[in-house]
């Protein structure tokens, strides 16, 4: 509501005591609103804002992942084919291993073409994320959310959002380095960085590791169903994997028929992983919400407005 006051995120948000339903215990949250899930409704209502969510917006956040998500990662997958090492491992007399012809500089240039195609792919990834949550941010507060506005927000916050997702990364690859646990951890803790930057542009990863320690199970529950659902698609994406190396062999880009083959398996590998980034992006948005609701009152208009 336009004049009305609001706590500032992040600020404490006083629970009266007393029994009653939940939406008498936060004067200000709507129990019905599309987007925002009432502080202590449960994981139901969450999951029925994410499902309506996607129901709302599929035909825009279809496309939004299939440009910015699901082709980034199909080109990355035919890199992986083209740049692989070639040649198999060899013994000498006496058992020790040799390495094929040229193997480090082909390392090199297998690591060096990923990782130049992941940091330039990062920057359209990161629009797309910043698109998608413009549109279900939109949708749930009933305003137009066109495709083409939806890539024009995308793209005036995608270097923002870019640096902060490197930033996290670096975090989460240094926490893995030590051990698998704080890496994945810091994984969990930060997972709200992107919404936090784009609904409030401040602080995103202070923001987001104080609000996972503040509702730390909660949190903990909502991330941990998204990252289920990516973990699922990466299985599958492993098993498309396998099925091309058993069938194409582990050079397949020697002949014509093999690389067609092993390029249409990647491609179909990186399509089967759109549902997991629908999934992602909705599920994040609207554990955000919540969220926010556990700090003072917001609605869907509400956050619709702070994304400008």
């Amino acid at each position: 509501m336009p004049g009305a006051a609001y706590p500032v995120p992040g600020a404490a948000y006083p629970v009266p005591a007393g029994p009653g339903a939940y939406a008498g215990w936060f004067p200000g949250i709507d129990p019905q609103d599309p987007l925002v899930n009432p502080p202590h409704a449960g994981i139901g209502p969450w999951f029925a804002r994410c499902t309506a969510a996607l129901r709302r917006g599929w035909r825009q956040l279809l496309p939004i992942v299939l440009l910015t998500q699901v082709a980034p990662a199909a080109v990355i997958g035919v890199l992986t084919l083209v740049f692989s090492p070639e040649g198999e491992m060899a013994t000498t007399p006496d058992g020790a291993p040799v390495l094929p012809a040229g193997f480090w500089g082909q390392m090199l240039a297998f690591y060096g073409v990923l990782l130049s195609a992941g940091l330039i792919f990062g920057l359209l990834q990161a629009a797309g994320w910043a698109a998608g949550t413009w549109v279900v941010a939109r949708q749930a507060a009933g305003e137009p959310a066109g495709l083409g506005a939806a890539f024009r927000y995308g793209l005036s916050r995608a270097l923002g959002l870019w640096g902060w997702t490197l930033l996290v990364s670096l975090l989460v690859m240094i926490g893995s380095c030590f051990c698998l646990l704080p890496g994945l951890y810091a994984a969990f803790a930060l997972a709200l960085f992107g919404p936090v930057y784009l609904f409030e542009r401040r602080e995103p990863i202070g923001r987001a590791w104080r609000m996972f320690h503040s509702r730390f199970g909660m949190v903990l529950g909502r991330v941990a169903l998204v990252i289920a659902v990516l973990v699922a698609a990466t299985v599958l994406d492993a098993v498309v994997g396998g099925i091309s190396g058993a069938v194409f062999g582990v050079e397949p880009m020697k002949a014509v028929g093999t690389a067609i083959g092993a390029t249409a398996l990647a491609v179909f590998g990186a399509l089967l992983a759109a549902p997991a980034y629908l999934a992602q992006q909705v599920g994040l948005v609207v554990t955000y919400a919540e969220q926010r609701a556990h700090e003072g009152p917001v609605n869907a208009a509400r956050l619709a407005a702070e994304l400008g």
